[in-house]
């Protein structure tokens, strides 16, 4: 959409060169106007251009302090046609104007022009904060009976809330100093007043401020790295029961379910050899069972080491006498018929050993080496 605001000659001009007849002369068409009083300084009043398709529509008004009626001399101009009129307002007064296609009048109305106000937007936003609570005081406007709305919101709300005062000094209770807020504001009418047709202002620039101070926005940064971390222990905290978890069912698994052994493990040749038969695999192991123990009793058929038996040399030389049993008399003392006088004594604190077929005497002092 392009907007063009043609002063008073060429718009006559323009409307010379660009009128057309309307179409029945007897019925009057209803147009859709708008109008908007701009802080009482400046008046718009647009109309629809495509209603009258290729017409360009004369605006003539007159305002209460006006001696006669004039043409609009700032035309705004829409697709190559007249949509509205722009005119100065300095107070609240009475316009009257009409809408005519050529010498024809479509529309024709009389307003005062505070019924169609639009304030302007507060400016100058002021905060002052004490405890759990701010005031917001701003300039006021230069007419009275006005609301003036104060929103806000902190980070963690989802919508505006608002407060209202009828002048720009509105004080906002129960806030927290520490949190990040967000302000704005904007001035309404009284519906007693100026009735239902007016507009509420733009609103303000939004405002940060947290602990009194003035922010360029509300990103919590502290609150960042706080979250980051509780995150990241969170995470560390749910792996850890998640991998011990698993360990558990593990162990139980294998308490409740123990493993079975592979049999091709400790029946080697069973299903490689013989597919699962176990009486051709027996015979076959018990035939490499009997080789392997016979190679083995070969191999341990070696000849002990001999049997060495020491005694001391004292005892070694000491004459041993015996008769009875355990001292058989010598061929020699046979055949000469001497019986030793002296009888066989037995060993003296010793001990007899049969080992091999012989019999040796071993005293505290004997020792055998295998």
């Amino acid at each position: 959409m392009r907007t063009v605001f043609l002063p008073c000659a060429a718009a006559a001009l323009f409307l010379l060169g660009r009128a057309t007849a309307s179409g029945d002369p007897g019925q009057e068409p209803v147009l859709q106007v708008r109008i908007i009083n701009f802080n009482f300084e400046t008046v718009r009043v647009t109309w629809s251009p495509r209603r009258y398709s290729g017409t360009n529509l004369t605006f003539v008004y007159k305002l209460s302090s006006d001696e006669a009626s004039r043409p609009c001399c700032n035309y705004i101009v829409h697709e190559s046609h007249t949509a509205g009129c722009l005119l100065e307002a300095r107070k609240d007064e009475i316009l009257c104007f009409s809408l005519g296609n050529g010498t024809d009048i479509l529309f024709r109305k009389c307003e005062w022009i505070s019924a169609y106000l639009k304030p302007s937007s507060p400016e100058d936003l002021s905060f002052r904060w004490h405890e759990d609570a701010v005031t917001v005081t701003c300039s006021d406007l230069p007419y009275k009976r006005l609301l003036y709305e104060i929103q806000y919101k902190s980070i963690f709300d989802t919508e505006w809330q608002s407060k209202e005062g009828e002048t720009c000094n509105v004080t906002i209770q129960g806030l927290d100093s520490e949190k990040c807020y967000f302000f704005r504001a904007r001035v309404k009418t009284l519906e007693s007043s100026y009735g239902s047709d007016t507009y509420p202002s733009d609103w303000s620039k939004v405002t940060h401020q947290q602990r009194g101070e003035l922010r360029d926005s509300c990103r919590e940064k502290k609150l960042f790295p706080k979250f980051i971390l509780i995150c990241g222990m969170i995470a560390l905290l749910t792996v850890s029961l998640l991998l011990l978890s698993l360990w558990k069912v593990r162990r139980l698994h294998k308490c409740l379910m123990p493993s079975v052994p592979d049999p091709k493990l400790t029946f080697p040749g069973l299903f490689e050899l013989h597919r699962g038969n176990f009486q051709e695999w027996i015979k076959d192991t018990q035939n490499v069972s009997h080789v392997a123990k016979t190679e083995a009793t070969e191999q341990e058929c070696v000849p002990e080491e001999t049997l060495v038996v020491q005694l001391q040399k004292a005892e070694a030389e000491m004459p041993i006498v015996t008769t009875g049993p355990l001292c058989p008399p010598t061929e020699g003392e046979e055949a000469s018929g001497d019986a030793s006088p002296v009888a066989c004594q037995p060993p003296q604190r010793g001990e007899v050993v049969s080992l091999g077929g012989f019999t040796f005497v071993m005293t505290d002092n004997s020792y055998m080496l295998l």
